[in-house]
């Protein structure tokens, strides 16, 4: 007999993202007593870092707008997407449940959602593709509505935050870009600096609550409001098996191992193998040391789940189209000497800017999406030469919509100058000179693409035609919106290297997100979900909310699944 202490529960969640916090908060209304363990001291995850996009083809708020659409025309664009990838029986799992999911959730929880009826698909001339309709996104939220728990929330990721305040996409956005030329828009900046400063006095932290820091806190409200077991500082050591059947797990509390009985089985949400670089070195090309990759995600999404699925036999699915969401990154210098990773994810399809490799030269249409961007770079370096690119843009452009970390006017230039982040000079070849550019080739690219973005084509990469290059632009620059010279002196650049937004290779599942073994069959009590599930897209990027939106569908089909464990104590919806 074991002399650790013991606690018996229905579900057992291991991580704190949005899969596993779904999952915990859907069993918990049908009547099962669940227990959220979470290693870090803070819940949320990458999640909390996140957009808060989810991808949701024909949710309720879209047909509520007027949008109903054909879900073959979904079909026809993700096998026009994942190619041999495609896993039918998963896909049409998550296709019939993700609208569910979000009538779940406004019928029943915290969590509310606002439309991303104009948002369209990253790959607009693929057959099937969407021009919106199909993403939702969390609805702002009043931290404040959380009480104590809010300060155990994981704060927005300080590299893509505005003194710690969280500025939402859409709207909100494009008010911080404009606030120095509308009244409209400054008065709007001035109320949220304002509200965020006397957050930061009252409580710590910023209170308005946008993207996935909302949807955490809307997922985190639920789960309390449902009598959730929620514990951080709590690692889960290893998993506990009986005939063949995951039953539990060990998990370290306050410095002592518990064992935690789960009778309706364990969900392992843990966030994939972002710094894990061992699977790291085995799955990501031009990664010799494991340490070549960046990723944008908590520093200690280190793979346990996946560790702890393979301890009982699980299979890691490495085999996908790639291995991790991949995203350009920026390394940023902090004061204690550690660098942040900042992801490019906006400014890349405003009208002005272009990257390039060490020899000066264009690679990739700047304003597709994110993955897109370090594929092609992966595609356009030399094997053995270094995997970097530059971002190249006049002052205009720097000063209107910043670049990277370097924060538009009127925030001033001398810190990421000095800090050597942000490289600038009087001209393009003196530019190129310091960044270790071709010079020549600097210039001639610049003068090539400048004589077609007078005219706002792109005749090379054909920047600006389609629709998701053209969202993400600038609408008051016509005719086209992503497009613009770059000609005003100084210029500057930021150094991109290869990262990601987390990873898609994880334990291979079935379609109810049930861990499978190397024979291909369920093992009785594991779930994963999240980005310790095998990606559901095959490794592909087909939209925004593609990470999301599985996770918390799959979450969802968990929750509901386990209240009909023969040996759960569900009875139903509490009162």
């Amino acid at each position: 007999m074991s002399n650790r202490p013991e606690e018996h529960c229905d579900l057992l969640v291991i991580g704190s993202g949005a899969g596993g916090l779904s999952a915990a908060v859907v069993a918990a209304w049908h009547g099962l007593k669940v227990v959220v363990v979470e290693k870090e001291p803070v819940f949320g995850g990458t999640t909390a870092w996140s957009g808060g996009w989810m991808w949701v083809p024909r949710n309720p708020l879209a047909r509520e707008a007027g949008i109903e659409e054909d879900g073959e025309a979904v079909r026809t664009y993700l096998r026009h997407e994942l190619g041999n990838h495609y896993d039918e029986a998963r896909i049409e799992a998550f296709l019939a449940a993700a609208p569910e999911m979000v009538s779940f959730f406004r019928a029943n929880t915290a969590v509310q959602f606002i439309d991303g009826n104009k948002i369209p698909d990253m790959h607009g001339n693929a057959p099937g593709a969407g021009l919106g309709g199909r993403s939702v996104c969390a609805a702002p939220f009043d931290g404040r509505e959380l009480g104590p728990l809010v300060a155990k929330l994981r704060p927005p990721l300080p590299e893509i935050s505005l003194l710690g305040m969280g500025i939402a996409s859409g709207a909100d956005f494009a008010h911080f870009l404009n606030a120095t030329r509308s009244w409209t828009s400054f008065r709007h900046v001035a109320r949220r600096i304002g509200r965020h400063a006397l957050d930061l006095v009252r409580h710590g932290r910023g209170m308005q609550l946008v993207n996935g820091n909302a949807l955490v806190a809307r997922l985190l409200k639920s789960a309390s409001d449902l009598g959730v077991d929620l514990h951080a500082k709590a690692p889960a050591r290893r998993l506990l098996s009986h005939d063949g059947a995951v039953i539990g797990a060990v998990v370290d509390r306050d410095g002592q191992e518990h064992r935690i009985i789960a009778r309706a089985g364990v969900v392992l949400a843990c966030g994939g193998f972002p710094h894990d670089y061992e699977r790291l070195k085995e799955l990501v090309p031009r990664n010799p040391t494991g340490r070549a990759h960046w990723s944008a995600a908590p520093r200690s999404n280190t793979g346990d789940g996946l560790r702890l699925g393979e301890s009982v036999g699980a299979l890691v699915d490495g085999g996908l189209a790639a291995p991790c969401a991949w995203a350009p990154v920026s390394l940023v210098p902090r004061r204690d000497g550690s660098f942040g990773h900042f992801p490019h994810l906006v400014e890349r399809a405003k009208p002005g800017l272009i990257a390039v490799t060490v020899d000066g030269r264009r690679f990739v249409n700047e304003a597709d999406s994110y993955y897109d961007y370090v594929e092609a770079l992966l595609k356009a370096i030399p094997a053995g030469a270094e995997p970097v690119s530059w971002l190249i843009c006049d002052h205009r452009f720097q000063r209107r919509y910043g670049l990277g970390f370097a924060k538009p006017a009127p925030l001033p230039l001398a810190p990421y100058l000095a800090s050597g982040y942000l490289r600038r000079g009087k001209t393009l070849a003196e530019l190129a000179r310091i960044c270790g550019i071709d010079p020549d080739g600097l210039v001639e690219t610049v003068a090539r693409y400048n004589a077609a973005a007078a005219q706002g084509r792109d005749p090379q990469f054909h920047r600006g035609e389609t629709p998701y290059n053209r969202m993400g632009g600038d609408p008051a620059v016509q005719p086209n919106p992503a497009v613009a010279p770059i000609e005003h002196g100084p210029f500057y650049a930021v150094k991109i290297v290869p990262g990601s937004l987390g990873t898609f290779a994880g334990l291979k599942t079935d379609a109810q997100a049930n861990v499978l073994d190397t024979q291909g069959r369920p093992i009785a009590g594991l779930f994963a979900v999240g980005a310790d599930m095998a990606s559901v897209m095959g490794g592909t990027y087909p939209a925004g909310g593609i990470n999301l939106g599985p996770a918390m569908t799959f979450g969802y089909l968990v929750g509901r699944n386990a209240a009909h464990h023969p040996h759960s104590s569900a009875t139903g919806h509490p009162p």
